[in-house]
């Protein structure tokens, strides 16, 4: 499976986004009293998620649910994102339903944190030929130095935890 950083929207109305490693939007979705069941199978339906994100500084006891079901890193912003923020990077995307555009800003915000590092640890992993890259760079989120990524060191190590960005 695939490896996605996946930004969620929680209320009456759910909404999940998921990019690939690369950045890339690979699912947006909505559905109004979706639940965390409707969240959590959809984004098992996609990949495994490395990040779940929020676009809100605070965690959410939803959001706090969704991520243990999937030990994977859970980000939140260092302030909740502006609705003008929000909009500008949704109309960039064409994204209209706004749930889904928090979802998406959530998701790019998250990656946003992580770009650089992941670019240079897809390249040193191609560079060494390394069989799955993305599982390198789903260890590189969770904190492996590149080359322990890339060497499979600490293979138990994988626990979640919270960022700020």
């Amino acid at each position: 499976m695939v490896h996605i950083i996946v930004g969620v929207d929680t209320g009456k109305t759910v909404a999940v986004s998921c990019l690939g490693l690369d950045g890339r939007l690979v699912y947006s979705a909505h559905m109004k009293s979706g639940g965390e069941s409707w969240i959590i199978s959809s984004i098992r339906s996609i990949g495994v998620p490395s990040v779940i994100a929020s676009d809100k500084k605070t965690r959410g006891e939803t959001i706090r649910r969704i991520n243990s079901v999937f030990n994977a890193v859970l980000f939140m912003p260092k302030d909740n994102i502006m609705l003008e923020e929000k909009r500008q990077v949704a109309h960039e995307r064409s994204i209209k339903d706004p749930h889904e555009r928090d979802a998406y800003v959530a998701a790019i915000k998250a990656y946003n944190y992580y770009a650089n590092k992941l670019k240079q640890a897809r390249h040193k992993a191609e560079e060494k030929k390394a069989e799955d890259i993305d599982e390198v760079l789903a260890k590189v989120i969770k904190k492996y130095s590149i080359s322990e990524a890339i060497e499979n060191k600490n293979p138990g190590r994988l626990s979640n935890r919270s960022v700020w960005g």
